[in-house]
């Protein structure tokens, strides 16, 4: 079953036009995927004692639908790629309009990183399962 978080937009989400702000679709992204990590048992405080944090390198967003002030949203969590050693990853957001209208997708390519030392690092053995939960999409590569 793929992960889905549903949240109520805010009015601080919206500009004058009323349009909903490019940031407040990879804000809502961002969460939604931090939930993940603590649905999967790994939640970011966690994540943090043992010096280790999420990246990101690159962030794709394509807009298909607008968001309405005071509509509710769903944003899903779907794994687009993953290397072997688990360390780098990739993953797709769409986000849902309140009656399931495909309204943005958004692509992430990250990787871990050491709180400390600030460089890449894979995650230690207790930690290897983090990604292994989340559905992946038709597209899914190894990194």
């Amino acid at each position: 079953m793929t992960f889905e978080v549903e949240f109520n937009t805010k009015w601080s989400d919206f500009d004058p036009n009323r349009h909903m702000r490019h940031t407040a679709y990879n804000d809502y992204a961002a969460e939604a995927r931090i939930r993940y990590f603590a649905h999967a048992g790994h939640p970011v405080d966690e994540l943090a004692k043992d010096h280790i944090g999420p990246i990101l390198f690159e962030e794709f967003t394509s807009f298909k639908k607008e968001i309405q002030t005071g509509q509710s949203v769903t944003v899903n969590c779907k794994l687009l790629g993953l290397s072997e050693d688990k360390r780098k990853w990739k993953i797709r957001h769409e986000i849902l309009t309140s009656n399931g209208q495909l309204s943005a997708v958004i692509e992430v390519f990250g990787a871990w990183i050491d709180l400390e030392k600030r460089k890449l690092r894979t995650l230690p053995e207790s930690y290897m399962d983090l990604l292994d939960g989340m559905d992946k999409t038709e597209d899914f590569k190894v990194l």
